[in-house]
């Protein structure tokens, strides 16, 4: 029984450490948020209570359950591509680049291969997993954590895997990791910036959100957590301006509580239009 001991340890280490860790960003986002929106801040934030509550109760079973699963899983594609020989570049090759300029390249290559991954889970079996992530009507930063642990885990491996091949230092892949996961706070924040011409640059709070939107129009589009550019170059950027229409997914049936959101991934019918999209394309 020593690995299930050493399991719900982990599990709580990380719960408690994750707790510490959201307190910054909540008092960050709140003190900005008021900036923005004044007396307005506090309606918002009694409409989105009921799905920041479920963002949070998804955020937890993942930190308990997933997240110790995640690390077994990092460690294991870290000896494969080793194991395979098919990592391109050695420690040695990275150290003649300077930190920054190492780090700047993984944050680069990281949104790039993500951006891709993105995309084919929108457009493939993976969407009933990444379609918990979209079933947030009432997005705020804290919308980052609603995510399905096989999303977890899918996205893991894909962008892990694309660090690891390049064999870059350990310091890079988790420079990676911070960079998006605390953009991607601020991107799923109740902001209307779209940054301006720089949006087509860097991915604003309005770019993301209109990924986030019920509208049709905006099927399809922002893909990208960090750079628009990739966007850009590919033809899914759509920013006409701040996003103030309905959010959520109005083609799949997931309800919100948190049986419903990790079971859907599970049900037959969650496939059904996967499928049928696929065939179409056939």
């Amino acid at each position: 029984m020593d690995w299930l001991t050493q399991f719900f340890l982990k599990s709580w280490d990380a719960v408690l450490t994750a707790g510490l860790g959201i307190v910054s960003p909540a008092i960050f986002f709140l003190c900005l948020g008021y900036v923005v929106k004044r007396k307005a801040l506090f309606e918002d934030i009694r409409r989105a209570v009921p799905e920041t509550g479920l963002n949070i109760q998804i955020m937890v079973f993942n930190l308990v359950f997933t997240m110790p699963i995640i690390v077994l899983c990092a460690t294991f594609l870290s000896s494969f591509w080793l194991s395979t020989g098919l990592v391109l570049f050695s420690a040695q090759d990275w150290n003649a680049w300077s930190v920054i300029a190492v780090v700047i390249f993984a944050v680069v290559v990281g949104d790039f291969v993500s951006y891709w991954r993105h995309r084919f889970e929108h457009n493939s079996f993976l969407w009933p997993s990444h379609a918990v992530h979209h079933s947030d009507t009432e997005m705020t930063w804290l919308s980052l954590e609603r995510f399905h642990p096989i999303n977890r885990l899918t996205t893991l491996a894909i962008d892990s895997s694309a660090l690891l091949i390049l064999g870059l230092p350990p310091y890079a892949v988790v420079a990676n990791s911070l960079v998006r996961h605390y953009y991607g706070y601020f991107i799923h924040a109740d902001l209307p910036w779209t940054y301006g011409k720089w949006g087509v640059l860097f991915v604003s709070p309005a770019m993301h959100r209109w990924h986030h939107s019920a509208d049709e129009v905006a099927y399809g589009h922002n893909f990208a957590t960090v750079f628009g550019l990739w966007d850009w170059a590919f033809g899914t950027y759509y920013v006409p301006g701040p996003c103030d229409g309905p959010l959520g997914v109005v083609t799949d049936e997931i309800e919100p509580t948190l049986w419903s959101q990790l079971s859907y991934s599970f049900r037959p019918k969650a496939y059904e239009k996967v499928i049928g999209r696929i065939l179409k394309k056939v």
